[in-house]
């Protein structure tokens, strides 16, 4: 059996099982989307957010790309972000790393990576200059990874606040609520960074008058 028939298999298998725990679940998932959460997070895969968060299909809506970048170019992502806060109306949008990040480690050396890798890898490198009197103090390359990785996470949050999407969804409805997480691979437990409450004043000259 080839790999990706193991899959199908398996896709098979966990239907199966589903339907005899509960014979109207995917019926019931089949006309109504109603996530609380958006989670913008890694394309790692070893941090699949419906596994590490115990969720089910219907919970999360999910964006995900390397080193969990809210960026305001981004189409794909500000589309997810969009259709999330305005149509299906998520409570809380959730931006989540992951302690030993690759793309963060590579954002951190002087490697030319290709053309597309170098360009998504800058926006960390400009997160890196920014804390570089922080990040340089740190003499352990893995711990001052990490760090970096921590605020790039808080970096991110504070991205979305700079969204007139969010800033709209803010000023209409008082959500969604934003959350910086990190989660680590070696004991499996998510931890929170930071949090900004629906709302929250940021730096007037990214705060939009005419919404």
């Amino acid at each position: 059996m080839r790999s990706y028939e193991k899959l199908l298999q398996n896709n098979k298998s966990w239907s199966t099982d589903i339907k005899t725990v509960d014979p109207e679940f995917f019926q019931k998932l089949k006309d109504v989307q109603k996530p609380e959460f958006l989670w913008i997070g890694c394309s790692d895969s070893r941090v699949p957010p419906n596994v590490i968060t115990k969720t089910q299909p219907g919970e999360i809506f999910i964006h995900r790309n390397i080193a969990n970048l809210v960026v305001n170019t981004d189409v794909n992502m500000l589309s997810v972000l969009e259709y999330a806060v305005h149509h299906l109306k998520v409570r809380h949008v959730i931006v989540c790393g992951h302690y030993g990040c690759g793309g963060v480690k590579a954002a951190t050396s002087n490697h030319n990576l290709k053309q597309i890798l170098n360009m998504w890898l800058r926006n960390i490198k400009d997160i890196y200059r920014i804390h570089n009197k922080e990040l340089e103090a740190i003499k352990n390359e893995e711990k001052r990874v990490d760090r970096l990785v921590e605020l790039n996470v808080q970096e991110q949050v504070m991205n979305l606040a700079k969204t007139s999407i969010i800033q709209r969804a803010w000023k209409e409805n008082q959500i969604p609520h934003l959350h910086g997480w990190v989660y680590g691979l070696k004991d499996g437990v998510i931890h929170s960074v930071c949090e900004m409450k629906a709302g929250t004043h940021i730096d007037p000259l990214y705060e939009f008058d005419d919404l």
